[in-house]
């Protein structure tokens, strides 16, 4: 071989190593997870923006009602939208470009991967309610990780943020240093929940609202069917799913019949984004544009109008999977002695496991026993003593203290202990311990001792000393 030719080689072996060297070497993430949040919002906002719907908003004529989803006697699907012909077009227009703009954006992966974690929304006066929750979560055993979003800095708390979350493994988050250009004096709290899953640091979510406790430890809801693969699960609401036919025009979507499933109670939501981020950012759409727009389209102004019903319609827009739990939920309260019919006065309701649910209805199982209650959404009061809690639905009809919950029977027995005591618990380790650092309960005085009284009176037992 002659002398240029060894040169030649030798030069080329000497490069390869090099590059496998530098393969071989340990290398930091091309960015950090601010960046690429950061670079998310910088391609998402002028999206939003430029695919706003340009029409005037939905008008209502009358609501759809009251209903309650039974299956076996449906309600037809209306249209109480007045306007239709005028915004059906512009709206079809702006919702099929969204659509066409988010599936040829190549959006990078702003989360950390292969995680999971809890994500809420507690700003003001439910950042008590939340700690509640909180406390009942960590009862459960469970230590999964959690992020407590809040609007802006005017509710950043500093002591509960910097000082009393963290032991727990829970951090504040505020999503307007996230969203920059977004008017937060236009964001109402539903707006929330769709920017606060989006801009969570976990690929696995479940969102909980506030006031909705989970019973058990839930890393087996992330970890087991149906959410390992169906990738998003929801749970039903107690009323029929009133979405105007106008919606699934503005979509260009085949009307679901309404005896498919309830409207949905999206106080609990499990998302994955490795398969679900492109309905995720349809939800962000839906809620960013809910209250003028979307909300009246997906309600039509039946009870509880908000994002509730956005994240399934918008899997069912980008024909994506889904799994919403059978099982409907049942209130928890009082015996109503005074009415025709025995039903419990609403003090909260619960909600099925979905592994439970999803067994039942692959093992044609369905008229078995109901799943064991999973979620108490205990909204009507919450667990606040600085709110409604501490009011005239804790008295019974002696106008004595008395348990908020002791009906129906079936539905206790679903929860399997007495949640009811163990929420008064976290309720008084939390008025009595951290009662003075919520800004909202600033002026309320002798809320430890209320609530210490009322548990001792109903429950025949001390708390402390």
């Amino acid at each position: 071989m002659t002398a240029p030719r060894r040169t030649i080689l030798a030069s080329l072996l000497f490069i390869l190593n090099i590059c496998y060297i530098w393969h071989k070497l340990p290398t930091k993430p091309n960015h950090t997870l601010e960046h690429r949040q950061s670079q998310l919002w910088h391609q998402l906002f002028p999206l939003l923006t430029q695919h706003a719907p340009n029409c005037p908003p939905p008008i209502l004529h009358g609501t759809a009602g009251t209903h309650r989803f039974d299956s076996a006697n449906p309600i037809p699907r209306e249209n109480y939208i007045i306007n239709s012909e005028a915004i059906l077009r512009p709206m079809q227009t702006a919702h099929g470009s969204f659509v066409h703009a988010i599936q040829h954006t190549k959006f990078g992966i702003a989360y950390n991967p292969d995680t999971r974690g809890i994500v809420t929304a507690a700003g003001g006066t439910y950042l008590p309610t939340f700690m509640v929750t909180l406390k009942l979560l960590r009862r459960t055993g469970s230590t999964l990780p959690v992020e407590v979003f809040m609007k802006d800095s005017a509710e950043y708390e500093a002591t509960v943020c910097e000082t009393i979350l963290p032991p727990l493994g829970a951090k504040c988050i505020l999503l307007s240093d996230l969203t920059p250009g977004l008017d937060f004096e236009r964001i109402t709290g539903f707006q929330l929940k769709a920017l606060a899953i989006l801009f969570s640091s976990f690929e696995d979510v479940l969102w909980l609202d506030a006031d909705c406790i989970p019973l058990y430890d839930p890393i087996p809801l992330l970890t087991s069917e149906p959410f390992t693969t169906k990738g998003l699960v929801s749970w039903p609401d107690f009323w029929a799913d009133t979405a105007s036919p106008l919606y699934f025009e503005v979509s260009q979507q085949k009307e679901p019949d309404v005896t498919a499933r309830a409207a949905s109670e999206a106080g609990m939501l499990l998302l994955s984004k490795r398969s679900h981020f492109g309905i995720l950012l349809l939800a962000v759409y839906y809620n960013v544009y809910g209250p003028e727009f979307y909300y009246p389209l997906l309600s039509q102004g039946a009870p509880g109008a908000g994002d509730k019903d956005t994240f399934l319609h918008a899997a069912a827009a980008m024909e994506t999977d889904f799994y919403a739990v059978g099982v409907p939920p049942v209130d928890l309260g009082r015996m109503n002695t005074g009415g025709k019919s025995t039903v419990a006065l609403n003090s909260g309701f619960i909600q099925a496991d979905p592994i439970q649910d999803y067994a039942r209805v692959h093992s044609g199982a369905e008229n078995g026993s109901a799943p064991r209650a999973f979620f108490i959404h205990a909204g009507n009061p919450e667990f606040n003593p600085g709110k409604e809690l501490l009011g005239r639905k804790l008295k019974g009809l002696d106008r004595r203290p008395a348990r908020l919950w002791t009906y129906p029977p079936e539905a206790l027995a679903r929860v399997g202990f007495d949640a009811e005591r163990v929420f008064w618990e976290g309720t008084v380790a939390v008025a009595c311990e951290m009662g003075e650092f919520f800004e909202s309960w600033e002026g309320k005085r002798g809320l430890c001792e209320k609530v210490r009284a009322h548990f001792t009176e109903v429950f025949a037992d001390k708390v402390g000393d």
